[in-house]
This record gives C-alpha cells, structure tokens and sequence, in this order.
C-alpha cells in the first residue's frame, strides 16, 4: 500500500502554514530572496474551507490511480509509492482533475507560452514531497498536527485494530 497524507479535520485552524511551506518546499529557493512576479504560488495541495469544517485536500497516492488511467499523455505514473506527474509530458488536457476522486489534481500554469499564444498549464498534484525533503514539508510544519504521514504499516495495523475491535464489540452475530 502507499503512503499517503491524512488530515484530521477537527485538528486544523485553517491557517495554511501547509500551502505554503508546500510552495516552499518545491521552490528550491528562498522566497524571501525572490521579488513578487519571480515565483508561482502554486501549491500541491488544497485547504477546503466550509462554516463546519477546515482541512487540506492531498493526493491519496493510489494503488489503482483514476488519473493515470485517465492521462492522454502518459504524464502521470506510478514511481515507487508514489503517483507522479512528468510536466514535460503534460499536455494539459484536465483529464486527469476529472477522473480523481479526491479533487487532488489542479491545473497550473508553468509561464511558457504556446506556439498559439496561450500560457501552457500542466497537472500538478502533491508528490510526498519527493526528493525535496525528509518528509513531507506540510506534515513538519502543522501547528496543531493535524497532518499525519500514514505509511504501508500504520494503515494495516488501523486496519487490524479495527477488525479486532469489530470482533470484540459483538458486531458479528452468534451463528457466525
């Protein structure tokens, strides 16, 4: 099973400490040395905000992944454990934002323009921070830990301990 980044919802203030240290991360330089226009502020993950609830929306790193089965291009792939998008290949075609069940993908623009004019806009979705850090820059830097990197051994341990506690709790009938 691959990683992927849980939010806990009731944890999050909202504060989008996790947008940014993502921009951060990705950057590879520091922004405060940048001026306004020399960067994108595109993050690769997504804070949803409702009047009940606040959480960051990231990648699920699937097993099966809809958006690479969805990719005209071939952009996206499975490396490791982790679903990667090939900006080079990236045609932009918004396939793969409509096939993710999770609302993970965006389409950003990369500041080429294309022989027509138009700015060229690529997938772009988290990577688990891939060859940027330790682990993902948006889990290190929550205020409240509201972000958790759950790993191949953690979600089968959950998995077991809720079979466990179903078996405990009397949720199976006697006859079985």
């Amino acid at each position: 099973m691959n990683s992927f980044i849980k939010a806990n919802p009731s944890r999050c203030i909202g504060c989008r400490t996790c947008l940014i240290s993502c921009v951060v991360a990705h950057e590879g330089r520091d922004l405060f040395e940048l001026g306004y226009d020399d960067y994108k502020f595109n993050p690769r993950l997504f804070m949803v905000k409702t009047s009940m609830v606040t959480a960051p929306v990231h990648c699920r790193h699937c097993e099966t992944p809809a958006c690479k089965s969805a990719c005209a291009s071939g952009a996206i792939s499975l490396e490791g454990e982790r679903v990667m998008v090939n900006a080079n290949k990236c045609i932009g075609c918004k396939n793969c934002v409509l096939a993710c069940p999770f609302g993970a993908m965006d389409i950003v623009e990369t500041g080429q323009v294309l022989p027509d004019g138009q700015p060229r806009r690529v997938a772009l979705k988290c990577d688990l921070c891939a060859g940027v850090a330790d682990s993902p820059a948006c889990v290190r830097v929550c205020l409240t830990d509201a972000l958790e990197l759950v790993t191949d051994q953690e979600l089968r341990d959950e998995i077991a301990d809720k079979r466990r506690a179903a078996v405990e709790g009397g949720y199976f009938p006697a006859s079985i």
